[in-house]
Protein backbone atom coordinates (compact mmCIF):
# COMPACT_ATOMS: atom_id res chain seq x y z
CA UNK A 1 0.00 0.00 0.00
CA UNK A 2 1.22 3.39 -0.94
CA UNK A 3 1.47 6.35 1.55
CA UNK A 4 -2.11 7.97 2.44
CA UNK A 5 -2.62 11.28 4.20
CA UNK A 6 -4.58 11.73 7.63
CA UNK A 7 -6.55 15.05 8.50
CA UNK A 8 -6.40 15.98 12.32
CA UNK A 9 -9.86 14.86 12.56
CA UNK A 10 -8.69 11.42 11.94
CA UNK A 11 -6.54 11.65 14.20
CA UNK A 12 -8.26 12.35 16.53
CA UNK A 13 -11.11 9.85 16.05
CA UNK A 14 -8.39 7.49 17.66
CA UNK A 15 -7.83 9.14 20.48
CA UNK A 16 -11.42 9.64 21.36
CA UNK A 17 -12.24 6.33 19.96
CA UNK A 18 -15.45 7.94 17.66
CA UNK A 19 -17.62 6.24 15.03
CA UNK A 20 -15.14 6.27 12.16
CA UNK A 21 -12.20 5.10 13.65
CA UNK A 22 -12.64 1.54 12.96
CA UNK A 23 -12.18 2.25 9.85
CA UNK A 24 -8.56 3.36 10.28
CA UNK A 25 -7.25 -0.59 9.86
CA UNK A 26 -3.36 -1.12 11.32
CA UNK A 27 -2.29 -1.60 7.63
CA UNK A 28 -3.47 1.93 6.76
CA UNK A 29 -2.04 3.31 9.69
CA UNK A 30 1.54 2.09 8.59
CA UNK A 31 1.81 3.98 5.84
CA UNK A 32 -0.17 6.77 7.31
CA UNK A 33 1.36 10.40 7.06
CA UNK A 34 0.73 13.99 8.69
CA UNK A 35 1.14 16.86 7.69
CA UNK A 36 3.35 19.76 10.75
CA UNK A 37 0.17 22.01 10.46
CA UNK A 38 -2.31 18.88 10.79
CA UNK A 39 0.15 17.06 13.93
CA UNK A 40 -0.07 20.79 16.02
CA UNK A 41 -3.71 20.74 15.57
CA UNK A 42 -3.89 17.43 17.21
CA UNK A 43 -1.51 18.27 19.86
CA UNK A 44 -3.63 21.91 20.71
CA UNK A 45 -6.97 19.43 20.94
CA UNK A 46 -5.22 17.23 23.06
CA UNK A 47 -3.23 19.52 25.39
CA UNK A 48 -7.30 21.15 25.60
CA UNK A 49 -8.38 17.77 26.70
CA UNK A 50 -5.71 17.86 29.46
CA UNK A 51 -2.82 16.17 27.92
CA UNK A 52 0.45 17.04 28.99
CA UNK A 53 2.27 18.98 25.79
CA UNK A 54 5.29 16.12 25.53
CA UNK A 55 2.92 13.13 26.04
CA UNK A 56 -0.08 14.50 23.32
CA UNK A 57 3.05 14.96 20.84
CA UNK A 58 4.60 11.54 21.11
CA UNK A 59 1.40 9.85 21.76
CA UNK A 60 0.17 11.66 18.35
CA UNK A 61 3.50 10.67 16.59
CA UNK A 62 2.93 6.68 17.75
CA UNK A 63 0.44 6.72 15.16
CA UNK A 64 1.60 7.71 11.90
CA UNK A 65 5.02 6.97 9.81
CA UNK A 66 5.68 10.34 9.30
CA UNK A 67 5.35 14.19 10.03
CA UNK A 68 6.00 15.68 7.16
CA UNK A 69 7.06 19.54 6.83
CA UNK A 70 4.61 22.08 5.54
CA UNK A 71 6.97 23.13 2.07
CA UNK A 72 6.55 26.09 -0.15
CA UNK A 73 5.06 24.22 -2.70
CA UNK A 74 2.20 23.23 -0.07
CA UNK A 75 1.82 26.52 1.09
CA UNK A 76 1.38 27.39 -2.69
CA UNK A 77 -0.92 24.85 -3.23
CA UNK A 78 -3.11 25.46 -0.30
CA UNK A 79 -3.52 29.18 -0.73
CA UNK A 80 -4.62 28.36 -4.49
CA UNK A 81 -7.19 25.90 -2.40
CA UNK A 82 -9.40 29.17 -1.44
CA UNK A 83 -11.47 29.53 -4.46
CA UNK A 84 -12.58 25.77 -4.79
CA UNK A 85 -12.94 25.15 -0.52
CA UNK A 86 -14.15 29.16 0.09
CA UNK A 87 -18.26 28.05 0.13
CA UNK A 88 -17.47 24.94 1.96
CA UNK A 89 -15.61 26.83 5.09
CA UNK A 90 -12.27 24.99 4.63
CA UNK A 91 -9.44 26.31 7.29
CA UNK A 92 -5.96 26.95 6.65
CA UNK A 93 -5.35 23.51 8.16
CA UNK A 94 -7.68 21.62 6.04
CA UNK A 95 -6.32 23.15 3.16
CA UNK A 96 -2.49 22.22 4.55
CA UNK A 97 -3.79 18.96 4.78
CA UNK A 98 -5.59 18.99 0.75
CA UNK A 99 -2.53 20.46 -0.29
CA UNK A 100 -0.02 17.07 0.97
CA UNK A 101 -2.28 15.05 -0.23
CA UNK A 102 -1.83 16.87 -3.25
CA UNK A 103 1.55 17.16 -3.81
CA UNK A 104 2.19 13.67 -2.98
CA UNK A 105 -0.84 12.29 -5.17
CA UNK A 106 -1.86 10.74 -2.20
CA UNK A 107 -5.76 9.42 -0.80
CA UNK A 108 -6.66 11.74 2.21
CA UNK A 109 -8.89 10.37 5.24
CA UNK A 110 -10.82 12.52 7.45
CA UNK A 111 -13.62 12.89 9.30
CA UNK A 112 -15.44 16.29 8.07
CA UNK A 113 -18.41 15.69 5.86
CA UNK A 114 -17.94 18.88 3.90
CA UNK A 115 -15.18 17.30 2.21
CA UNK A 116 -17.70 14.80 0.16
CA UNK A 117 -18.23 17.76 -2.06
CA UNK A 118 -14.87 18.30 -3.13
CA UNK A 119 -13.36 17.34 -6.49
CA UNK A 120 -9.59 18.30 -6.26
CA UNK A 121 -7.97 15.29 -8.36
CA UNK A 122 -7.15 12.85 -5.41
CA UNK A 123 -9.17 10.64 -3.75
CA UNK A 124 -10.96 11.80 -0.73
CA UNK A 125 -12.00 8.81 2.27
CA UNK A 126 -14.47 10.33 4.70
CA UNK A 127 -14.53 7.93 7.52
CA UNK A 128 -17.63 8.39 8.96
Amino acid sequence: MNDVVLDASAILAIFFQERGAENLTYNLMNVSLIGAVNMAEVQTKLIQKGFDPEVAWEDAFLLVKSVVPFSPEQAKIAGSLITKTQPYGLSLGDRSCLALAISLNAPVYTTEQVWRHLDLGIPIHVIR
